[in-house]
């Protein structure tokens, strides 16, 4: 049996004495899919400190090497409802404000010093940290900091203090460092990297910039997954234009603002309601009545039902595949290199998105994995057997829970293994050969480029 340790603690992380919608006390997931419970765990408030599974290995095995893909902490809305007031939250760090950190105020002080880092190109012109007192569109808030600190602080324990994976002199080459060019990912990398390695030295952080939310670096030229994208989309509107409840809320939250139907459906009200939600502030209100939770709850639903079918149907999967083939082909290739005793690029830090993450997860096979979170982690660990040094295995971790045997290249593995582990090879295999046996292909540019049978 696999063991993964869970919380008998309400994974909300709400304080019932000061917030008016609250769940009752969970102690286990509920049976059916409840769209309130799943908004809680997408918000991921910080609370309760969390118990993760990294860094766990039989005693005899060394830990060489650990690259982590982030989602960045909560943000401000992308898209505003039209003709309602924006929710009024504070991207200022205060401290003494909830939710807060031990190690914010010295963070905000050590982020103010950072004009010696090397910054990748438009990187070098965006802030280290938030700080508008009403928040910019898509801006980091301090929940987000937060998360990322927390992150940090926790891969520290385990990776630093435990493990030893980076000696107290550690040089610049023992990183490796990318985010996008948004200030959320930026930040949210900073944050997680200043509570992992506190105070560091800032002429040694190398962040270099990626153009492409899926990383792509400079394999991005691929038809076919554009192809499976745009029909991944269609499949998507089908959804939505089948579902009569959804149209119902859509109609009647059109007439609360007072536009028509269609540009409130193109306003995207989710991402706007559910920052409304993840920071407990009432929803909206008009002359013409409120938007209010039952509208929140129809379209959650909707969205995760959305979630659940896109992970059954083939198309996504295959989008997914072609999508993440070049940075799981970065990853494998930097594993085989610290394999093989390369003692550079040991840790490694992706500030990415969600629509990073989820592709990444549906191309591993790890399919029962929800959408990715506001700071969302997946961990890949690579271990060396002491008793056999040349033997190399791999841990895969989304959010502290081990999945490594729910990937589609090690799922029956551990049934033969007395290692709860995945042999580096299969890893090496599936990214370098397997994942184009579906397109009826050996190469990442022929599946690019050939139509699927």
């Amino acid at each position: 049996v696999h063991l993964i340790p869970v919380n008998p603690v309400r994974e909300d992380g709400l304080n019932p004495k000061s917030r008016k919608r609250i769940m009752p006390d969970l102690l286990t997931e509920p049976p059916a899919i409840d769209p309130v419970y799943e908004a809680h765990v997408y918000c991921n408030i910080p609370t309760i400190a969390e118990r993760s599974m990294e860094g766990h290995a039989p005693h005899y095995f060394k830990l060489v090497s650990v690259q982590v893909l982030i989602r960045h902490g909560d943000r401000y809305p992308l898209y505003a409802i039209p003709k309602t007031k924006r929710p009024d939250i504070d991207c200022m760090l205060v401290p003494s404000r909830k939710p807060s950190h031990p190690q914010l105020e010295a963070f905000i002080k050590h982020m103010s010093k950072g004009s010696a880092a090397q910054m990748d190109g438009s990187l070098s012109s965006l802030p280290h940290f938030p700080s508008h007192s009403l928040c910019e569109m898509g801006e980091l808030t301090q929940t987000g900091v937060v998360q990322h600190l927390r992150n940090g602080q926790l891969l520290r324990e385990i990776y630093i203090n435990k493990h030893k994976l980076l000696p107290g002199d550690w040089t610049a080459k023992q990183l490796y460092l990318e985010t996008t060019g948004k200030s959320r990912t930026l930040q949210s990398a900073l944050a997680l990297l200043y509570t992992f390695l506190p105070d560091f030295d800032w002429k040694k952080i190398n962040m270099r910039h990626q153009w492409s939310t899926i990383f792509c670096s400079g394999s991005c030229d691929c038809p076919m997954r554009n192809h499976y994208l745009e029909e991944e989309q269609r499949r998507q509107y089908s959804l939505r234009v089948k579902n009569n409840d959804l149209e119902k809320i859509y109609v009647d939250m059109a007439r609360i603002v007072g536009i028509p139907t269609r540009q409130l459906r193109a306003s995207n009200p989710i991402d706007s309601l559910l920052c409304y939600f993840c920071h407990n502030v009432s929803f909206p209100c008009t002359k013409a009545g409120c938007i209010n939770m039952e509208h929140f709850k129809v379209i959650k639903r909707h969205q995760l039902k959305d979630e659940r079918e896109r992970q059954e149907k083939k198309l996504y999967f295959l989008y997914a595949l072609l999508a993440t083939h070049p940075l799981l082909n970065q990853t494998v290739n930097r594993l085989q290199r610290i394999a093989e005793g390369k003692k550079e690029e040991v840790f490694v830090l992706y500030s990415a998105h969600d629509v990073t993450l989820s592709p990444v997860l549906s191309a591993l096979g790890i399919t029962e994995a929800r959408f990715p979170r506001f700071a969302a982690r997946l961990v890949f660990e690579l271990w060396q057997d002491g008793k056999r040094p040349k033997e190399h295995f791999i841990r895969i971790l989304y959010n502290g829970a081990d999945v490594t045997f729910q990937t589609s290249f090690c799922k029956d593995h551990y049934k033969r293994s007395s290692k709860p582990m995945c042999p580096l090879e299969k890893f090496v295999n599936f990214v370098k050969r397997d994942m184009f046996l579906i397109f009826n292909s050996t190469s990442y540019h022929d599946a690019c480029h050939r139509r699927a049978l």
